[in-house]
């Protein structure tokens, strides 16, 4: 099928118009014959000022200049795209004699823009070129190469094959009538596999179900595109039933891919949907190197929040914890306990026995500690040798009864020095319950003074703060 660039295709306008990317088409006398929406929106210029004219240039440049499509019309070779584009072009790698550059346009928008933009020739039948299409994205802030489509009206195919951007197309009868050679690189199956085929989620799913371009051809409201596409899509401002979204496609490649695709209905003149057009780009770097940050904020969060050599948490966090669990007790009443724990004599274990020794004391009362918590409580390290450790809903003499339990269970504990003798350690804990008028010093401060009842008792024991009421 061939297309003047002068006769208005219903299928060749569906496609340049329904295009969420901006295109421009010029004929061989560098005459506009089309500005679609999206290039009305990238520019802020209408339609209507450039159709017919030859004035394309006043939508990116302050005086008259080529643009790439016209460099594309007049047939000019490297050297005279290189003189306008210097640094800033290469050659087509899938379309012989166009040309894909970047640039920042200062005088579009309020602080100017970078635009990455593609132009290839329109040729008929004899290889004639009868015109220009050129393709522009704004990549200001996201910085993708995205293939802008490029599209000849000389023919469909040549339109949808022509972009850098993975591409197919479908008919009525969700067959597929176009795969596109970036379509073809991208998901590693060749155009004549899928043409003519209703196959085309294949590269895609494990099974068959219909992909997002199915939907729009069936004209189907959000709610059932939400069934597939859940959290993952929305309705393109461009193109009214058009949507837009990004998805894991766990089956596509080696190790699964992250795709960002758009689909948009193809109309005839009646309006009638006879078929419908896909785009995909691969953003699999792009998420995973934002993965990468959210585990990095993640892991420093955490980091923030526990103490580095014992993996508790820190004296910080138990204040936040311990502010929390107070209010629970204040609103509903129920029972909260503290527990003090400092380790005896653990100054003689450093000078006799080293630092590093010391450590691995620490690091085994930390895990004597989590082994008799419940996923409700909270054990921080506040400090040397001291630990705190929350017991929310429980009394004060449950929580003497845990206490011994810890105590006893640390007491049994080896440590095996550098020169194979045996270190032992023993804490002394105190225990207090939160009474009515405690604030977060004063019930701290209560199990800390039962520690030192500990100490003073003979170390290696547990004692119960004294009532302050």
């Amino acid at each position: 099928m061939h297309l003047s660039l002068q006769g208005d295709s219903v299928a060749l306008s569906q496609l340049v118009e329904g295009n969420p990317v901006a295109t421009i088409v010029i004929d061989a006398e560098h005459r506009v014959t089309h500005w679609n929406r999206a290039c009305a929106v990238l520019t802020g210029v209408p339609a209507a000022e450039m159709i017919g004219h030859c004035e394309q240039w006043r939508a990116f440049y302050a005086e008259a200049r080529p643009i790439m499509a016209d460099l594309i019309v007049d047939g000019a070779l490297e050297g005279a795209v290189d003189r306008f584009y210097h640094g800033k072009f290469r050659r087509s790698l899938l379309i012989e004699g166009a040309y894909e550059a970047e640039d920042f346009f200062p005088a579009l928008g309020d602080a100017g823009r970078w635009l990455y933009f593609t132009a290839a020739a329109i040729r008929d039948e004899a290889g004639t070129v009868i015109g220009a299409i050129e393709t522009l994205q704004d990549v200001s802030d996201r910085h993708r190469a995205e293939g802008a489509l490029r599209e000849s009206e000389t023919s469909l195919a040549q339109i949808v094959d022509g972009s850098s951007v993975a591409t197919l197309v479908i008919d009525a009868g969700h067959r597929v009538t176009h795969w596109n050679r970036a379509c073809e690189a991208l998901t590693g199956v060749p155009a004549a596999t899928m043409i003519g085929t209703r196959d085309h989620w294949q590269p895609f799913y494990p099974a068959q179900r219909p992909i997002m371009a199915d939907l729009v051809l069936d004209g189907v409201d959000e709610a059932a595109v939400d069934r597939l596409y859940h959290g993952k899509f929305h309705p393109s401002s461009l193109i009214p039933g058009a949507y837009e979204a990004e998805d894991f496609f766990p089956h596509f490649g080696p190790g699964g891919r992250w795709l960002y695709f758009t689909a948009a209905p193809i109309r005839n003149a009646a309006g009638e949907t006879v078929g419908a057009i896909e785009t995909l780009q691969d953003v699999s770097e792009r998420r995973l190197a934002e993965e990468a940050l959210r585990q990095s904020e993640e892991r420093f969060r955490e980091l923030s929040r526990t103490d580095p050599l014992t993996g508790l948490f820190n004296a910080r966090t138990l204040q936040e914890r311990l502010q929390e669990e107070m209010a629970r007790c204040q609103r509903y009443g129920h029972p909260l306990s503290v527990l003090m724990l400092d380790c005896d004599d653990f100054k003689a274990i450093n000078d006799n026995w080293g630092h590093p020794q010391g450590d691995r004391v620490l690091i085994g009362l930390a895990e004597a500690i989590r082994q008799c918590l419940r996923r409700s409580d909270c054990a921080c390290r506040c400090g040397g040798e001291e630990f705190v450790v929350l017991l929310p809903e429980i009394d004060r003499l449950a929580a003497g009864r845990l206490a011994e339990r810890l105590r006893d269970g640390f007491a049994r504990r080896i440590f095996p020095a550098d020169d194979g003798r045996e270190v032992r350690c023993t804490i002394s804990i105190g225990v207090a319950q939160w009474q009515r008028g405690d604030d977060a010093a004063t019930l701290v401060r209560a199990a800390d003074d039962a520690v030192y009842a500990a100490k003073a008792a003979g170390k290696n024991c547990v004692r119960q703060a004294e009532d302050r009421a």
